[in-house]
């Protein structure tokens, strides 16, 4: 007789990085990090910069400084990250949603499919794009604020499935960049590129992404193949 026992399935769950991933912000960033920077007399081509976003503020300014050679104090890097943020706030006008984002998220909470916000930008610049996305204040999101690590460590993540009380391993991470997809397979969970940051596909494959997609809206058209009913 055999001791196979019918179990149901375990219902899918999505957590959501955010610039990049659900708001069009991935070149703002870039720039506020340009501006910032070129306040300390720091000049670094803007490539150079958009390989590091994804990152928290902290780790992404001691990988730009380690490839440039300089150092700073402790002071300057929290002036120099304050000057992004602001730098940032000063273009939140020209960010919005990707194609489908907000389709996205409304089918998923139709479907009664549990999803969550992780990013490693602190509350500050990202809980405005909960109104960009039509979504309401209790949103659940993590922020870098709320977290000891942000990506490529796994933290945001295994906070946002900690909201959300589902197993990370059961979650499917969807993100733009590489760091995203390495916290995500640090946290156990299943990892979803989106092209939608300007990071290659053969870049997202290599780094364990589980599907490809261009933008939200093309996620949304092919749910079926992440095991959405």
């Amino acid at each position: 007789m055999s001791d196979f026992a019918y179990r149901e399935p375990v219902a899918p769950a999505f957590l959501f990085d955010l610039d990049g991933t659900l708001i069009d912000s991935v070149y703002q960033h870039v720039i506020a990090w340009r501006s910032a920077l070129e306040g300390l007399g720091i000049d670094l081509s803007v490539w150079r910069i958009h390989r590091r976003i994804g990152m928290s503020g902290g780790l992404f300014v001691s990988a730009l400084l380690r490839e440039t050679g300089l150092s700073l104090t402790q002071e300057q890097i929290d002036d120099l990250q304050r000057a992004h943020a602001a730098a940032y706030t000063e273009q939140i006008d020209t960010v919005g949603p990707l194609p489908g984002a907000v389709d996205l998220l409304a089918e998923l909470t139709e479907r009664a499919i549990p999803w969550a916000i992780a990013t490693s930008g602190y509350a500050m610049t990202a809980r405005p794009a909960l109104n960009m996305l039509g979504l309401p204040e209790d949103t659940p999101m993590v922020t870098r604020d709320r977290v000891r690590h942000a990506k490529p460590d796994p933290d945001l993540f295994l906070a946002g499935a900690a909201l959300l009380d589902i197993d990370p391993r059961s979650a499917m991470v969807v993100g733009d960049s590489v760091w995203d997809l390495l916290a995500a397979r640090r946290a156990g969970a299943l990892g979803i590129g989106l092209l939608s940051g300007g990071y290659g596909r053969d870049e997202l494959e290599r780094s364990s992404a589980f599907r490809v997609y261009a933008d939200p809206a093309e996620m949304l058209s092919r749910l079926d193949e992440l095991g959405v009913r």
